[in-house]
């Protein structure tokens, strides 16, 4: 069965209308019919006057309808693809401390990067009024820590970015053409875009592998599509087309706009022809004569379309194809090769003959002008763009579908701002730790729950025509919560033998110079003090040890202060002498050593105070010391002895003795006498001679004592 279909290329200057008929694989062209507008009510591809556009349009449909006999309520038809805008953006997302990244986390920050796009397209002067709907994104790359990286997914670092060229078309391009349609009782029944009407035509999937630029040069601009890699790597459009040549011809020659028209074309196809100038003259024109006059305005055209080729394509494309009625424009293949550096038979003028999809017959038009509207005709069949609507929160709206429509797209049309949607992070804390200011980031808030159809959905999930879709915002993140356990890490226990016991005991930590315990929950503005190590006075405090590392032996002669430092009482650390800032480790020892306490003779001796006289004599042949007390120390009242011990903190009182010479009586405090079988009578001699008791002896002095028997 034979598929009859109704195209319209809706053009600058003129409108095209299409009959043609599918046949299994083959199209076939019925008939056309062209009408220029009376006025400018088309510029660059948008629709200024909406009622002027569709007179036209119903003027070409009611000649196509009355010449056939049939009824046209359907049509396909093409957006102009000089209104597809490109912007390419970079967004970021912090992701420390965050779970690894799944699919659904890199299309929503993939989405953001499409919605900043978005803003950005808008937010621009000259299109502060549009609203666009994005038809189309590529992910140049990804980035993790500022490397480029394959894929984020189950990625952990501090920061993900990705990098997208997304394409836009301007809402007010398909509303005013749905507009001048419905004016012209003709309901849209597939759309698409004039740069891939063309392409689809001239270019199939399978060429679309190769680097060409396809440039459609109509009356007032020159669209531009590139494939590479198996599609459409990017559109242009330069403000320069077929109009220039003719104003060109217009000046050159005097003629009227329109008579250049016809002149151009006429000289194009015979290569000569006679025109009348404004003043009457007539004249014949060679084509080789055109050719040179025209050619600045050739050489301006040709560089406009190059330059915008290699801004897009970046370098030359492999081949380059001209379609549209301003591509024959003399010498223009030419130049562009030049201006390219391509052979000469890369760029091509391609005609309606190129199709391989269209029947060839008499009816068929052959120039490269009716490439677009035949493309439109088959492309809108073959790959059609619908509409479809969708309820979001209770907003319906309308999208373009180019594609296959996701979640995605509806959250775009419906103007959420998706970076809103997640859950806002929890507040941070700022903390000092040893003297550093720290950042305690807060929890991340989640992705926003999607629900399609009563159904938990993911943001990639395709969508119908009537679906419903709720959104509801992620959670907030918690604030910084971290305890100081947490914060700090392990601090092991250590043991330390205090006097052959042991203890255990660890690092301190102080927060704002207080302990706390481990489970302490940091609050912002904390200062934590932690030195990562134990020493002595940190372990005495902690186990209320109250010796000190050294107790100095003090004792108080008659008020004076006196410090014995061989008595005094010491902190061992490991046998060596302790000090309190020494850091502790785990198995050390720490022991008291302490001496004996002193006697009042060492007292008296540290002090190098004379405080006793001595006299050595000969008692009976053997040598007798005599001792006298030149020092008396008293302890609270009582008399101390040389062999008394003496205590710390004694305070002691000392009297000293008059001195005086030893006399011979002295000696009996020294010696014991029998004297139970003396009969009373004593002889006591001195170096041989009689002696008394008060007579004073002096050194080495031979002392005798004789006791008479019954």
């Amino acid at each position: 069965m034979n598929e009859q279909m109704f195209a319209l290329d809706i053009g600058t200057r003129s409108v095209v209308g299409l009959l043609m008929e599918k046949t299994n694989e083959q199209y076939q062209l019925i008939d056309y019919h062209v009408i220029e507008h009376g006025e400018r009510s088309m510029l660059d591809g948008q629709i200024h006057d909406v009622v002027s556009v569709a007179k036209v349009i119903e003027q070409v449909k009611h000649h196509l309808e009355k010449k056939h006999d049939v009824q046209l309520d359907k049509v396909c038809v093409a957006a102009a693809g000089r209104a597809l805008k490109t912007k390419r953006v970079t967004v970021h997302k912090e992701i420390m401390k965050q779970p690894l990244m799944n699919d659904e986390d890199v299309l929503f920050l993939e989405l953001e990067a499409v919605q900043k796009a978005q803003y950005q397209l808008a937010s621009g002067n000259e299109e502060a009024n549009y609203h666009y709907y994005c038809v189309g994104y590529s992910v140049i790359h990804y980035s993790l820590d500022g490397e480029e990286i394959g894929s984020l997914i189950d990625q952990q670092g501090d920061m993900a970015e990705v990098e997208i060229i997304a394409t836009f078309l301007p809402k007010v391009v398909v509303e005013s053409l749905l507009s001048a349609l419905n004016r012209s009782d003709l309901q849209l029944e597939a759309l698409t875009l004039e740069p891939i009407a063309a392409i689809h035509v001239l270019i199939p999937p399978s060429m679309r592998r190769l680097n060409v630029a396809l440039v459609d040069i109509g009356a007032g601009t020159s669209d531009i599509a590139l494939t590479s890699e198996g599609t459409v790597t990017a559109y242009g459009m330069v403000p320069r087309a077929g109009d220039e040549i003719t104003e060109a011809i217009s000046d050159q020659y005097l003629l009227d706009f329109n008579e250049a028209e016809d002149f151009k074309k006429e000289i194009t196809l015979h290569k000569q022809a006679t025109v009348s100038d404004i003043l009457g003259f007539e004249q014949q024109i060679s084509y080789e004569e055109l050719v040179e006059h025209i050619s600045p305005a050739v050489d301006q055209l040709a560089n406009s379309i190059s330059e915008e080729i290699i801004t897009l394509n970046g370098t030359a494309p492999k081949a380059v194809m001209l379609v549209g009625g301003g591509s024959q424009t003399p010498e223009l293949s030419e130049k562009l090769a030049l201006k390219l550096q391509l052979p000469t038979n890369r760029v091509a003028i391609r005609g309606v003959d190129a199709i391989q999809l269209l029947s060839k017959d008499d009816n068929l038009p052959i120039g490269p002008e009716f490439i677009t509207p035949i493309g439109i005709a088959i492309a809108a069949k073959q790959n059609p763009v619908h509409y479809i609507s969708v309820t979001v929160n209770g907003q319906v709206i309308r999208l373009f579908e180019m594609k296959a429509l996701t979640v995605a797209d509806c959250l775009l049309a419906a103007g959420m701002n998706i970076k809103k949607l997640y859950g806002k992070p929890g507040m941070a804390a700022i903390v000092e730790y040893n003297g550093k200011q720290i950042t305690l980031p807060g929890g991340f808030g989640t992705a926003p729950k999607i629900v399609l159809n009563g159904e938990v959905s993911t943001i990639d999930d395709v969508i119908q025509d009537g679906d419903v879709l709720i959104i509801e915002q992620g959670t907030n993140g918690e604030d910084a919560q971290i305890s100081l356990e947490e914060f700090i890490g392990d601090t092991s226990l250590i043991t330390v033998y205090y006097n052959q016991q042991p203890y255990q005991t660890k690092p301190k930590v102080l927060v704002n110079n207080k302990t706390v315990l481990a489970t302490y929950q940091l609050q912002d503005g904390d200062i934590i003090t932690y030195t990562g190590k134990v020493t002595l006075e940190d372990f005495l405090q902690e186990q209320k040890i109250s010796e000190q590392v050294y107790v100095p032996f003090t004792i108080w002669l008659d008020d004076n202060k006196t410090i014995l430092d061989e008595y005094s009482k010491i902190l061992l650390h490991n046998g060596n002498k302790a000090s309190l800032d020494g850091e502790l480790k785990n198995g050390d020892k720490l022991e008291y050593q302490q001496q004996d306490k002193p006697t009042a003779q060492h007292l008296l001796e540290k002090l190098a105070l004379h405080y006793e006289k001595r006299l050595t004599i000969l008692y009976n042949q053997k040598p007798l010391t005599l001792s006298k007390e030149l020092i008396k120390l008293y302890r609270n009242g009582e008399l101390v002895s040389l062999t008394d011990s003496i205590n710390d903190q004694d305070k002691l009182q000392m009297i000293k003795q008059k001195e005086e010479p030893f006399i011979f009586q002295d000696i009996f405090r020294f010696i014991s006498l029998d004297l139970s079988q003396a009969n009373g009578k004593v002889e006591l001699t001195r170096n041989d001679h009689p002696a008394t008791f008060f007579e004073e002896l002096q050194p080495n002095d031979h002392i005798e004592i004789h006791l008479e028997h019954n």
